[in-house]
């Protein structure tokens, strides 16, 4: 299939999950403000679970699903979403996480059925052990991103939103790894939706593939880096972020905290940094006369904000704020 998504790929992905995910509900911005996809509420608790369901389903019909179940290595949103689509498919679901994970996040697992595997000091060591299970017992291996499937699904969320946002302009998205953006991207293509790719500026996987012609690895330093920390973008992000109607924009750490702050103080919604830099783009666009950080919208443009996922610490947000400087 190349690094070429198609809009092919999301509607076969939107049939395929139909009535297996959360249908994203939208909130309006009011007084002229974004459009806010509520894609937190997601089951797990980001987008993650689309993409988890459309590889599994599609490995499934295809007889492709071994007796071994899947194996993965994350303790993020994508190892939450591996495990509850492996558990609503009936199939096994192991996962490999470094020994030093957090406890919350292994019982989270278990609680979703998934046979947890503590492996070494860091991530690496982890991958290399889940990759090792995948060939000795013959699990399919899912990736947290980087595979045509999990994109295609998480690019069922443009769709819903295009259809009850017929007029949208255009989506602000967060990027790590790119595997949303370039589900969405090939989603808002085929609608002439533009996209805005968000990253922060300590973190830009994205950014840099574009200004060196392919991915290549950076350094990771954000406070978004849980979730947003790839240090390198898939080949399948830097061919959408290509396409015409994309913009690819930064945003400092502070514009993400006061976002995320802001979504809090103002909505009582408790999303994780990664999910609050898309909306950072608006704020960081809205301070900078220059129009290098972030993304200012132009009068009447009908925008909508994806909230992606909401696994985060809320006791970080009810702690006393920072007086406003």
């Amino acid at each position: 299939m190349g690094h070429q998504l198609g809009y092919d790929d999301i509607k076969a992905a939107t049939e395929r999950i139909a009535g297996r995910v959360r249908p994203v509900v939208l909130a309006p911005g009011g007084d002229g403000g974004p459009w806010l996809a509520l894609e937190y509420l997601q089951h797990t608790g980001s987008f993650k679970a689309r993409g988890a369901q459309n590889f599994l389903r599609a490995h499934r019909e295809a007889g492709t699903l071994p007796d071994a179940g899947v194996t993965i290595a994350s303790g993020g949103n994508a190892g939450l979403a591996c495990a509850w689509a492996a558990r609503q498919q009936g199939v096994r679901a192991t996962v490999f996480l470094p020994a030093n994970a957090p406890g919350v996040k292994v019982a989270r697992l278990r609680s979703y059925g998934a046979d947890v595997r503590l492996v070494g000091a860091e991530y690496a060591e982890a991958l290399a052990a889940c990759e090792e299970y995948a060939a000795t017992a013959g699990a399919l291996a899912s990736h947290a991103y980087d595979h045509p499937l999990i994109a295609a699904g998480a690019g069922t969320l443009l769709e819903e939103v295009h259809e009850r946002l017929p007029g949208l302009d255009t989506v602000l998205v967060a990027v790590g790894g790119g595997g949303l953006f370039a589900g969405v991207a090939a989603a808002a293509r085929e609608h002439g939706v533009r996209v805005v790719a968000v990253e922060p500026e300590g973190s830009r996987a994205l950014h840099a593939a574009l200004a060196a012609g392919g991915p290549m690895d950076v350094t990771v330093d954000s406070v978004a880096a849980d979730s947003l920390g790839a240090r390198r973008a898939t080949a399948l992000a830097v061919d959408a972020a290509r396409h015409e109607g994309v913009r690819s924009v930064l945003v400092p750490d502070a514009a993400i905290v006061r976002a995320r702050q802001g979504l809090w103080e103002d909505r009582r919604i408790a999303v994780e940094h990664g999910a609050a830099t898309a909306l950072a783009a608006l704020l960081a666009g809205r301070d900078d006369e220059s129009g290098e950080h972030g993304y200012r919208p132009a009068e009447g443009e009908r925008v909508c904000v994806v909230l992606c996922g909401a696994n985060t610490d809320p006791a970080t947000l009810t702690a006393a704020a920072p007086a406003a400087a």
